[in-house]
């Protein structure tokens, strides 16, 4: 049997593109090579090009290719140098565009980060767009990992992380963040006491499904949807709907000998996206990939049929904003 989010495992499923027309920006991917996992340029124009109409892209901060020498704080901004590069390359062999960067700063920096940021600005060429600096943190023991790299369990709360996310928002630039159900009310608290700066909410505050929760789905689907509700009335607030069918949702497809197909896709967690819609409206919700990470349970293809399935019966104008326009408008590509 194939190894799960191999091209040979995600082969098994091949569906017929639903709605090839609908413009598609993928406001949430990655570019990395760990180990033997190469996921680059080339790969992600294999699954851009995979059926739907996808014209553009937002490349999210996720370690790759960090200087190696200089000081510390500023070694992240190798990887806006590395993901220019690959954007230019895509403009050479494709019509869909990596449009966007959000990079990594540490926002415990205070008003130290600016020159963090400048630098950012400088490697991008005009593609920086922003910063995530990840609050996932989950009690141990957890097979995941204690925190998201320099995360900490009270990130949200520290007045020098404040500070940093107050600059963000004075230069006209977006903090996106990761983290799990468990930071949802810190999130909601921080989003208030910030409200100048604009904030992207990835993965839906990401329900987790495995270790201590692996049974516990309906009760935390009853908190979460609880939390976002309140995260929801912080105006400066945008959700990213997406990201979970990563190991760590626990729905068990990385576990299979086929991936996932857009019907059990939607069977899953169509809850979990029309309440995210109910909450933020389609004004304020952008549809993300997460590649490669989803790429363990389900196929680009796939998953793009599973989210256009999802809001079959939403208008037009609402699916554009769904697919493209808040993305286009949130990161102003």
């Amino acid at each position: 049997m194939p190894d799960a989010g191999t091209d040979g495992w995600l082969a098994q499923v091949i569906e017929e593109i639903v709605d090839p027309e609908l413009p598609i920006v993928d406001a949430h991917h990655h570019l990395w090579t760990r180990g033997d996992n190469k996921y680059e340029v080339e790969e992600l124009l294999s699954d851009t090009g995979s059926g739907h109409k996808i014209i553009k892209t937002v490349y999210m901060e996720c370690g790759s290719r960090y200087y190696q020498e200089g000081p510390t704080e500023m070694r992240p901004v190798g990887e806006t140098a590395f993901v220019f590069q690959q954007a230019c390359e895509a403009k050479k062999h494709s019509n869909t565009e990596i449009a966007g960067i959000v990079a990594h700063a540490d926002l415990r920096l205070g008003e130290d980060v600016s020159r963090v940021l400048e630098a950012h600005m400088e490697a991008g060429h005009g593609l920086f767009r922003g910063i995530r600096h990840a609050g996932a943190w989950m009690e141990e023991p957890f097979p995941f990992g204690h925190s998201a790299r320099d995360g900490a369990q009270d990130l949200y709360d520290q007045t020098s992380f404040r500070r940093g996310l107050k600059v963000l928002g004075r230069q006209g630039l977006i903090y996106d963040t990761y983290h799990y159900h468990n930071r949802n009310k810190d999130f909601a608290r921080m989003a208030a006491a910030v409200s100048e700066t604009q904030l992207v909410l990835d993965h839906f505050g990401t329900p987790v499904g495995v270790g201590p929760y692996a049974n516990c789905r309906d009760d935390i689907f009853v908190s979460w949807t609880k939390d976002l509700a309140e995260i929801a009335k912080c105006d400066n607030v945008v959700a990213k709907i997406g990201g979970l069918a990563m190991p760590v949702n626990g729905f068990g497809w990385d576990h299979r000998s086929r991936p996932a197909t857009s019907d059990e896709f939607v069977e899953a967690q169509r809850p979990y996206f029309l309440h995210a819609i109910e909450c933020f409206g389609v004004d304020r919700c952008m549809m993300e990939s997460n590649f490669p990470v989803d790429r363990a349970s389900i196929s680009y293809h796939v998953l793009f049929n599973a989210l256009k399935k999802i809001v079959a019966d939403f208008s037009r104008e609402e699916k554009h904003r769904l697919f493209h326009g808040t993305a286009e408008s949130v990161y102003r590509v």
